[in-house]
């Protein structure tokens, strides 16, 4: 007798409903997670919050939107991060959303589910994105686009045109990635017939039209900050380091999804037993293009988005290993045909909760545990709060003014300019890299400049000293950890600088 259990039968008749509690459930997992054991923002969302604070039209980090849509959100949340927190959840909730809407053009809506329950369990789309920034924006523009760009090619809905280009426009003023993602485009409608008859119309021009308007005033920008140039090209002696670079990054991208491939052969046919008695789940027939599109779509990204990567020496894929890895659920439900028997289903769903909730259980063990198995420093464990709140109080309690600017270390100083008052943030080891403020205008309009204490005495690096000249060192202030185990307090050094007035 075939047995088929609930979750099966949820799929087959209430396909949408599954893909909201799955999707909102992890939503709600790495909403609550973060606010419970993050002491510190994770990655560079402290860094993304200063920048956007400026508002700047771009920056040596890339186009703005993602630091204005920061920036807005946590002001929104009452200068709080848990406004960020939300922002990053929203995309993955947006993202896998209009995932599934793409799933289910192409391989019905039961199927649909299934691709996008195996894409959630890719590493890219749970701890990573907590870490709002043009990485994670880009998912949800890049799955509109890939959306509207079936329904141009696919379906020959012309009114997609103008959603398109609203959302190419908005990826390229995301991240610097965008213009390679629009080629790949381009490149999949002119090498294939139908995409070539989408073309023979003027509302492509109309498209580029809406684009130039979005991205004029970054362009402008580009244009005269210099910032068009390419990067240089590694010496001959240096392609062999690069190649095993992309390698290594390649081999990330294939462990980011091991858990498809798990998955995957559990579910084979292979030392099967009563296999006509596992449930069945149908789809019509895929179109040829289609199946074009989902294998291009799926390879292409994480391949050219690595090579290049490599080729530059880039820490991580370019456009970001959600957007590599965003089609990787939906290739293997194209490939796996129009019939897919689901086997094992008790060891099928166990796997599945396991891979998602992995990387949860992974960072309680390392905020809970790490720290009294080692020396080694948790960097969502900083008080970030408690260090933006002593140095703003105390700024002011000695000039009588708001903190204005703070300066020296990085990582601290972009926790302090989260505070309330939110002060403006200098690099001052790279004061081209924040041109609102410089060393000369920080000395006038006064600030904090902070930096690691190695000792009690508090005296500052050397760098700093010789930046910021009769810099006089304050006691240093020590602050505990959120687990303190085995690590020695954080000790930091500060200065005030005072105001030209006083």
């Amino acid at each position: 007798m075939r047995f088929t259990s609930l979750v099966v039968e949820l799929i087959r008749a209430r396909p949408r409903l599954v893909v909201w509690l799955v999707v909102l459930v992890q939503a709600a997992i790495w909403l609550i997670l973060p606010m419970l054991l993050y002491r510190s923002p994770p990655g560079d969302v402290a860094t993304v919050l200063a920048f956007g604070r400026e508002y700047q039209v771009g920056t040596w980090l890339g186009p703005p939107l993602a630091f204005w849509l920061a920036d807005i959100a946590f002001r929104a949340a009452g200068n709080h991060i848990f406004g960020v927190y939300l922002l990053a959840q929203v995309c993955a909730v947006v993202t896998f959303w209009i995932y599934y809407q793409l799933a289910r053009a192409i391989v019905g809506g039961q199927q649909a589910v299934l691709a996008v329950l195996l894409s959630m369990t890719v590493v890219a789309f749970s701890s990573p994105g907590v870490e709002f920034g043009p990485l994670v924006l880009a998912r949800p523009l890049w799955a509109l686009l890939l959306l509207h760009s079936w329904q141009l090619i696919g379906q020959n809905r012309r009114n997609a045109w103008f959603a398109w280009s609203i959302e190419a426009g908005l990826l390229l003023l995301t991240t610097p990635a965008a213009l390679g993602l629009l080629l790949l485009l381009a490149g999949f409608v002119v090498a294939t017939a139908r995409g070539r008859r989408v073309l023979m119309s003027l509302d492509p021009l109309y498209a580029l039209l809406v684009i130039a308007v979005l991205v004029l005033p970054y362009l402008i920008w580009l244009l005269r900050a210099d910032a068009l140039a390419m990067p240089p090209w590694p010496a001959i002696s240096d392609l062999g380091a690069r190649a095993l670079q992309w390698g290594w990054l390649l081999a990330g991208l294939v462990l980011a999804m091991s858990a498809i491939v798990l998955l995957a052969i559990l579910n084979s046919g292979w030392f099967a037993r009563n296999a006509g008695e596992a449930p069945i789940i149908y789809r019509p027939p895929v179109d040829p293009l289609a199946r074009q599109f989902v294998y291009f779509f799926a390879l292409a990204p994480a391949l050219l988005g690595s090579l290049i990567a490599g080729i530059f020496n880039r820490d991580h894929v370019v456009g970001g290993a959600g957007v590599a890895l965003l089609m990787s659920g939906l290739v293997v439900i194209v490939a796996s045909g129009d019939l897919i028997h689901l086997r094992r289903q008790r060891l099928l769903r166990t796997v599945w909760a396991a891979a998602v909730a992995a990387p949860a259980v992974a960072v309680i063990v390392t905020t809970l545990v790490l720290p009294w198995t080692g020396a080694a420093e948790v960097p969502t464990s900083l008080p970030a709060k408690a260090i933006a709140q002593f140095f703003g109080d105390n700024f002011e309690r000695r000039t009588n003014q708001r903190l204005r600017a703070v300066a020296g270390d990085p990582q601290l100083a972009g926790f302090i300019a989260m505070s309330a008052g939110r002060p403006h943030l200098l690099l001052d080891a790279t004061p081209e890299r924040t041109p609102w403020l410089s060393v000369a205008k920080f000395s006038e309009t006064g600030g904090v400049v902070v930096w690691r204490a190695s000792d009690t005495s508090g005296t500052p690096p050397p760098d700093i000293a010789q930046r910021f000249p009769g810099l006089v060192p304050e006691v240093p202030r020590v602050f505990e950890w959120m687990v303190n185990g085995r690590q020695p307090l954080l000790r930091v050094g500060w200065a005030i600088v005072r105001p030209k007035a006083q």
